[in-house]
C-alpha cells in the first residue's frame, strides 16, 4: 500500500475531523495530492488538491471555507482539516497522489468513511 488515508469516523453536523494521507513508499512532497469522496449511491468527486511545485491550494467550491488541506513534511502526511461539517460531507474519503504536469491520478489510497449525522 503506497497510500493510507485515515481519520474519518462518526461525527454530528457542525464538529471536525481530520483526515491523514501518509505515503509508505513514497515521499508525498514530490507529488501533487488530491483528496476526493464517494458518497453512497453516487459518483466520486473532487474535493481539495495541494500542488507539488508551488504549493498551490484548491478547493470544491461544496467545503471552501470549511476545509483545509495542509502537510507536515517530516512526517510524510498530507492532512484534510474538515470544520462544520454538514450531513451532506458524509462520504468515503480518498486520497490520490500524481506526478505533474500529468493530470491522472496513479496512486490511491483506500479510503475512509466519514459519517456525519444531522
Amino acid at each position: 500500500v503506497q497510500l493510507q488515508a485515515s481519520g474519518g469516523g462518526l461525527v454530528q453536523a457542525g464538529e471536525s475531523l481530520r483526515l491523514s494521507c501518509s505515503g509508505s513508499t513514497l515521499t508525498l512532497e514530490g507529488f501533487g495530492i488530491g483528496w476526493f469522496r464517494q458518497a453512497p449511491g453516487k459518483e466520486r468527486e473532487w474535493v481539495s488538491y495541494r500542488g507539488s511545485r508551488d504549493g498551490t491550494r484548491d478547493y470544491a467550491d461544496s467545503v471552501m471555507g470549511r476545509f483545509t488541506i495542509s502537510e507536515d513534511v517530516a512526517e510524510n502526511t498530507v492532512y484534510l482539516q474538515m470544520n462544520s461539517l454538514k450531513p451532506e460531507d458524509t462520504a468515503v474519503y480518498y486520497c490520490a497522489a500524481r506526478v505533474a504536469p500529468s493530470l491522472q491520478y496513479d496512486y490511491w489510497g483506500q479510503g475512509t468513511l466519514v459519517t456525519v449525522s444531522s
